[in-house]
């Protein structure tokens, strides 16, 4: 094969599972004319037409998925192949990508590559903060850390952190004005401070249990956020009821900024996980990657 066919193979390839020339570009390290020159240079010599472009979208043509779907398992295994060849060396070495929340990174993320990294020079790390739920094979992750009960079933899952809690509070300052609420339902009568999901766009349910009885609750106040940090902010200024992971108000509770309340409906639940495809080859690199954050209680 001609090695500038395996170079426009490699571009077709990105164009197709980013279904962009601008993202494939961006990824490539590309100008969108060249990659769309290399493109248009590979289904001249094939004769055939492999994409559909728009102003607005790409689209395999039916030549471009059998195309992509007997080129790209052989793609893969080559780079796995190559992965696995830094076994070989003296030093264990690789290149990740993550995808993790703000808060991951801060508490589990951060805190172990911190520890792991001084003593490995030859492993790279380069981290996603994104809250969305990320799928990590079609956007090129080697692993992503999410809670425990968000992760896809067919996906390798190591705990990387301790239980969790959510938890409901309030300004002092508002509970003067109001009276705390003694169950979920009460909330509909307060002001409530939002959070919009990254993943949908839709606003979040805030969740409750207690013996048994799980509810959903469907809030509304006057300020909507799109991260937790600023519900927090929102809340110790007077301006509503917060709900957010126990771990990331905990300063705010500590001091008296916050109060909290229906505690009793607030019960543990999986914390963060490590993930990453369960066909994955797990090099010496990766494997200590895996080691340095794995939760030991």
């Amino acid at each position: 094969m001609l090695r500038e066919n395996v170079n426009d193979l490699v571009a077709f390839l990105a164009v197709a599972r980013e279904g962009s020339f601008t993202k494939a570009a961006a990824k490539l390290g590309l100008s969108q004319s060249a990659l769309s020159h290399t493109v248009r240079g590979l289904e001249t010599r094939l004769g055939l037409r492999l994409l559909t472009r728009t102003t607005r979208s790409v689209a395999l043509t039916e030549a471009g998925e059998r195309l992509s779907r007997t080129v790209a398992p052989a793609f893969e295994d080559i780079d796995a192949e190559l992965f696995a060849l830094s076994a070989l060396r003296d030093k264990p070495a690789g290149n990740f990508r993550i995808t993790a929340g703000q808060h991951a990174v801060d508490t589990v993320l951060w805190p172990a590559l911190s520890r792991l990294l001084p003593e490995y020079p030859d492993i790279k790390v380069e981290i996603a903060v994104d809250a969305a739920l990320t799928n990590i094979v079609t956007e090129r992750y080697d692993a992503g850390i999410r809670l425990g009960e968000s992760l896809e079933k067919d996906m390798i899952a190591v705990c990387v952190g301790p239980e969790m809690r959510m938890a409901l509070f309030a300004a002092p300052s508002y509970l003067e004005k109001h009276p705390p609420p003694r169950a979920p339902r009460d909330l509909t009568a307060h002001a409530c401070i939002n959070l919009r999901l990254p993943t949908y766009g839709g606003l979040y349910a805030w969740e409750f249990e207690k013996d048994g009885q799980e509810l959903r609750v469907r809030v509304d106040g006057q300020l909507t956020f799109n991260a937790p940090s600023n519900i927090l902010t929102a809340a110790a200024a007077g301006l509503g009821l917060g709900f957010t992971l126990e771990d990331a108000a905990k300063d705010y509770l500590a001091d008296g900024r916050l109060v909290r309340l229906l505690e009793d409906w607030c019960p543990p639940f999986p914390g963060y996980h490590l993930y990453y495809p369960s066909r994955r080859q797990l090099s010496p690199a990766f494997t200590l990657l895996v080691e340095a954050l794995r939760y030991r209680a």
